[in-house]
Formats: C-alpha cells, sequence, structure tokens
C-alpha cells in the first residue's frame, strides 16, 4: 500500500481476491474491490460493487457500489444504486442514486458539532422508489413538508368524480 505524503495520481487497489481483516490507513485514493473488516481512513474512497467493508470509514471523499456495515464520516459521499449501507452516515455533501439501499441516520457533519441531540439526524430508508441529494443541513421530516407517508392515492376517486357518469339508468 502506497503511503505517499503527495496525492499526485497515485493511489492503492485491494483486488476481489483480497480479504484484509485490520484497519486501513492510507494518504491517498483507496479503491476496493475486496472484503475488509476493520476501519478505514483515507483521503478518497472508490468501493466496487462487489466489494464488502465492515467497519468504520473516515475519508474526505467516498463513491461507495458495494455493502458497507458500518458508520461513514465523509466531506463528499456519493452512494450509488448497487450500494447497501447499514450504519450512520456523516456529510457535508451527499448524492443519493435511485436503487440505493441505506438503513441509518442521515447526519450532516457541521450539524454534529453544533448540536448534540438527535433532532438535526434523520431516520432513512432509500428502497429504489427516489434519489435523493442534498447539499445543506437539513432536518425537515415527512410531517414537517406536509406529506403524510401513509396517505392514500386519491387522484383516482377525483378521476371517477369529475369523470362523465357512464351509468345509465
Amino acid at each position: 500500500m502506497s503511503k505517499n505524503g503527495s496525492s499526485s495520481g497515485s493511489f492503492s487497489v485491494l483486488g476481489a481476491d483480497v480479504t484484509i481483516t485490520g484497519n486501513i490507513s492510507a494518504s491517498t485514493e483507496l479503491h476496493i474491490d475486496g472484503t475488509v473488516e476493520g476501519d478505514i481512513e483515507c483521503a478518497s474512497l472508490v468501493q466496487g460493487e462487489g466489494s464488502q467493508i465492515t467497519g468504520e470509514i473516515q475519508a474526505e471523499s467516498a463513491r461507495l457500489a458495494g455493502r458497507v456495515d458500518g458508520s461513514i464520516h465523509a466531506r463528499e459521499l456519493v452512494i450509488l444504486r448497487s450500494a447497501t449501507i447499514n450504519g450512520d452516515v456523516h456529510y457535508e455533501a451527499l448524492t443519493v442514486e435511485q436503487g440505493a439501499a441505506v438503513q441509518g441516520r442521515f447526519a450532516p457533519r457541521d450539524a454534529e458539532s453544533h448540536s448534540t441531540n438527535s433532532s438535526a439526524s434523520s431516520q432513512a430508508s432509500t428502497d429504489g422508489n427516489g434519489a435523493s441529494e442534498t447539499q445543506a443541513p437539513s432536518s425537515s421530516t415527512t410531517a414537517d413538508l406536509g406529506i403524510s407517508p401513509f396517505a392514500p392515492d386519491t387522484s383516482a376517486d377525483n378521476d371517477r368524480e369529475n369523470a362523465p357518469s357512464s351509468n345509465y339508468y
């Protein structure tokens, strides 16, 4: 693994056939296609689709496509549609593609330093019904937005009320 002080185009790769048990620290970009059982700290992390990480991730930027079981701390975080995340996500800029699965809390990084209560966090699960992109801290919930997650779709009922009657007496 390269431990070069300058990150001028250098990166380290863990292939799909590699399993590491233990913590990893890298000063450059780290590309993981294999399995890691331990914490990862690096400048930039790129995770391949078949990869599995069990442990905490700390990176300036991370692009996740595999499975992560552990909390994630990244300034810029991209969660791709093939990703499955089981853990809390701490970010400054977040992009979640449609189809990604996240089971945990989303918490903006600057909200962590100002408040320790859980009102800055929101429970989230993205199951493929939509994508989200967050640039600014927000603690809105569906109730705050006037959206009921259990409200029935009444558009079909409204269409029947406004449609000409086809019942003949």
